[in-house]
């Protein structure tokens, strides 16, 4: 491939958030070309749980953007050609104590505001819920449009329909440098595998964004973020669903919670999920520690012994593998999905932390939207790259 070759958007990226680009893209007409270092889905979406949840969000707009998210993803659903394993069947967040239920009652309150459909539960529920539960819990909430996916098969059957519909896609392509020649408005992309140019270029490198904005001058405030999950089998029907602590949000959003130091260090919170190939993934761990992968045993014996103070019949249960991935993150918890006023052409989509999987489809529908200057499905104001820019000014 030695003679340069002219598109009109290039995705960088081949993870879940390309591959919803690349689908929306093509779908809308654009011709669209996707360029990934290694396979598909071999970072960080192939390194998480499958969950489309709105449960932990923000009420307002971070559960509206998921609540729009999960609507898209059941129609994807019904018009992807390659089935995703895609399952609807609600989540819920137990609670270990009153401070906690209090919470929730809030939370609850908050999101039924906003127009989502949570409900409380009691002990009682719990009990219904699953036998398996510790007995001393005191209740929880459950949110019913939660659904799951396997998020592998998701981002492959994206893809494979983008490129049905004419989307190219070179895989093992790692991107070297790119340029914006001001006076044409086109960008030059260098490969391992020779030389792109393109009118827009579309940066859904995820936690590898800020490497690909340097090469343009761009300062993109994401870190990476480890998490751990352990694989167990599952050798009797714990749960049928996804189930979290509320403690989770609390570490989700920095607050702190009545737990021993090392769990609060690793910001191990209780994450449960049943797969469809009748195992189920057990988190969940928050660290920083740049972009090491590599699984840390001590993690998860706290998010192993977390697991079983919430399913103490668990400890029998026999564990298959233990895996870590990176999670790009930001400080506001929001992602950034936003043009570059500073380059016109270029777009960014990245930043989901944990909510990759979630937000996928609706940030594939907004950058086409965005690319193609139409009015947007959400409100992207609060996603913009320059909401950081203003805090500083601000600070």
């Amino acid at each position: 491939m030695d003679a340069i070759q002219h598109r009109d958007v290039v995705v960088i990226g081949g993870g879940i958030i390309g591959a919803a680009i690349a689908y929306y893209g093509a779908k809308a007409g654009l011709e669209l070309t996707v360029l990934e270092k290694k396979e598909l889905a071999s970072g960080t979406s192939s390194r998480c749980d499958g969950n489309i949840l709105a449960i932990d969000k923000d009420p307002g707009f971070d559960s509206q953007m998921s609540l729009k998210s999960q609507q898209l993803v059941h129609e994807l659903s019904k018009e992807l050609e390659l089935s995703f394993e895609y399952r609807n069947p609600g989540s819920i967040l137990v609670c270990e104590n009153d401070v906690e239920m209090e919470a929730a009652d809030k939370w609850v309150k908050s999101q039924q505001a906003a127009g989502l459909d949570f409900k409380m539960l009691d002990r009682e529920d719990l009990r219904n819920e699953s036998k398996y539960f510790a007995d001393d819990l005191f209740g929880g909430l459950e949110c019913k449009t939660d659904s799951t996916v396997n998020p592998y098969m998701l981002t492959y059957s994206m893809f494979h329909s983008a490129e049905k519909m004419g989307a190219r896609i070179h895989t093992n392509t790692e991107v070297k440098h790119v340029s914006r020649n001001a006076a044409t408005g086109q960008f030059t992309i260098d490969t391992d595998k020779g030389r792109f140019t393109a009118n827009k270029v579309v940066n859904a490198g995820g936690v590898w964004a800020p490497r690909l904005g340097e090469m343009m001058g761009l300062d993109i405030p994401i870190i990476p973020r480890k998490g751990q999950l352990i694989v167990a089998s599952r050798q009797q029907p714990v749960g049928l669903r996804k189930v979290m602590e509320f403690g989770y949000l609390i570490s989700k959003f920095g607050g702190s919670r009545t737990v021993d130091p090392l769990t609060e260090k690793y910001g191990v919170a209780l994450v449960f999920e049943p797969t469809e190939s009748q195992n189920f993934l057990i988190g969940s761990s928050r660290q920083f520690s740049g972009f090491n992968t590599k699984v840390d045993h001590e993690v998860t014996k706290y998010i192993a012994r977390r697991a079983v103070r919430f399913y103490p019949k668990m400890a029998d249960m026999t564990i298959i593998r233990t895996y870590a991935g990176l999670r790009p993150w930001t400080e506001d918890h929001l992602p950034i999905i936003s043009r570059v006023e500073s380059a016109p052409g270029y777009f960014i989509a990245a930043g989901h932390e944990g909510d990759g999987i979630s937000l996928a489809a609706v940030t594939g529908k907004l950058i086409e939207e965005m690319i193609n200057d139409k009015e947007t499905c959400i409100p992207v104001e609060p996603l913009q790259l320059s909401r950081f820019k203003e805090r500083v000014a601000m600070g």
